[in-house]
């Protein structure tokens, strides 16, 4: 049987890191084959340049596609997609795949995924139907991916839900869970020894790994937006608490906060430390920590990570701002606004309050079903690819009886 050739879109770091048990699945499976296109953040030195990393973890790239995008705003990262568009499109007519994937909501995936779906090639979307109501443009591009898109796997049930409730058929339609999971409950993770050494932190001190984003229909607010973070990270630090700050994604505003972390680099603030990307395999390890009660580690923010990844470790977590409003969420996350003793008092709750840290440890994961990559290679293996797959049908019929209706 002749393998079928799968595309894989990753535009940055948090995305790819979500994306390695599918390509570890993908990679695995007897009839399948990738083509991993990388574009985006991971040729992009501001934000970490993170091809390395692709390549330290043994995969092969197929094609590094440039998106040009020269300015922090929002005109930009419209050029940006744009951009893609050609330059993808450029590549899936080279490589002739039978599938394509790509993840999420970000605007180097919007453009994948119309580069795919306009040249007739079958796209699978990851993550659809989620929810950020704040403010973010995510929920827009997500579900504008998912009526572009021909199969879709959900992370839960009510994601999955919301997509039949888009119209879009059941049989395309897999609830297989968080992929990055996967790597979680197989210890994939770096040590505490490996921690302790690479970034050189005391584990019987107080640790935060913290990250923010700009929210991008308030970019240009972000500046301001993450000062009350670093003066809460600041009071802190005084008092011992050490602080891993990591770079934001590159969307708009996301130069503004770098500026703003470089600025506090620059204080030299005692038990802090600014890293432009720690890698999946750091990351996970620093919030696998939280599992041994005798370590305080909490993390702070507004990534998607803070409400997806951190209850597979049982890490209490800090929401700061509107950026994840609406999405699914365990019991061991809490929200501050932007006000910094709000979040201080919020870090603090999650750093010293026993009876929340044990709740975290012992909370239900929202996200956890279990070998997602390898439910998404085998989907991928098997789904006859004919016009049926092209051609898709929408399930409403718009009939009216007393307003409108399924």
């Amino acid at each position: 049987m002749k393998k079928r050739i799968i595309a894989v879109f990753t535009g940055n770091r948090a995305e790819y890191g979500l994306q390695y048990p599918i390509l570890k699945a993908i990679d695995k499976h007897p009839n399948l084959d990738y083509r991993l296109l990388v574009s985006g953040a991971h040729l992009d030195s501001n934000f970490g340049r993170t091809l390395d990393e692709i390549r330290d973890d043994g995969f092969r790239i197929e094609a590094e596609i440039k998106i040009e995008m020269d300015a922090d705003s929002l005109i930009a990262t419209a050029q940006a997609i744009g951009s893609g568009v050609l330059e993808i499109s450029k590549a899936l007519a080279k490589i002739k795949p039978d599938l394509m994937i790509v993840y999420a909501d970000r605007f180097e995936g919007l453009a994948a995924v119309i580069a795919a779906s306009q040249t007739n090639v079958p796209t699978a979307h990851v993550e659809g139907g989620d929810l950020t109501e704040g403010g973010a443009l995510d929920d827009s591009v997500r579900h504008a991916m998912t009526k572009l898109s021909h199969l879709h796997f959900t992370t839960n049930a009510q994601a999955s839900n919301r997509i039949l409730a888009m119209g879009e058929e059941a049989w395309r339609v897999h609830t297989v869970g968080f992929p990055a999971i996967d790597l979680i409950a197989e210890g994939r993770f770096a040590s505490q020894t490996e921690i302790v050494e690479k970034l050189s932190v005391d584990l019987s001190r107080p640790l935060v790994l913290f990250t923010q984003h700009s929210v991008t229909t308030e970019f240009d607010r972000a500046s301001e937006q993450v000062l009350p973070s670093l003066a809460a990270i600041e009071a802190l630090a005084d008092k011992g608490v050490q602080v891993i700050l990591t770079y934001p994604n590159n969307d708009a505003g996301g130069k503004a906060i770098i500026g703003q972390l470089e600025a506090f680099k620059e204080k030299a603030v005692p038990g802090t430390q600014v890293h432009r990307s720690l890698g999946r395999h750091i990351y996970h390890g620093v919030l696998a920590l939280a599992r041994n009660p005798g370590i305080r580690v909490t993390c702070v923010g507004n990534s998607s990570s803070g409400l997806k990844e951190t209850p597979a470790f049982g890490c209490p977590t800090v929401n700061i701002g509107s950026r994840q409003e609406g999405r699914l969420r365990g019991e061991n996350v809490v929200d501050a606004g932007y006000d910094s003793a709000a979040i201080q008092a919020a870090i603090e709750k999650c750093l010293f309050d026993e009876p929340f840290r044990a709740l975290s440890r012992a909370a239900p994961n929202p996200y956890y079903l279990g070998d997602a990559g390898p439910k998404i290679a085998n989907v991928l293996a098997s789904v006859p690819l004919d016009q049926k797959m092209i051609r898709k049908k929408m399930t409403l019929r718009g009939e009216a009886q007393d307003g409108w209706y399924r």
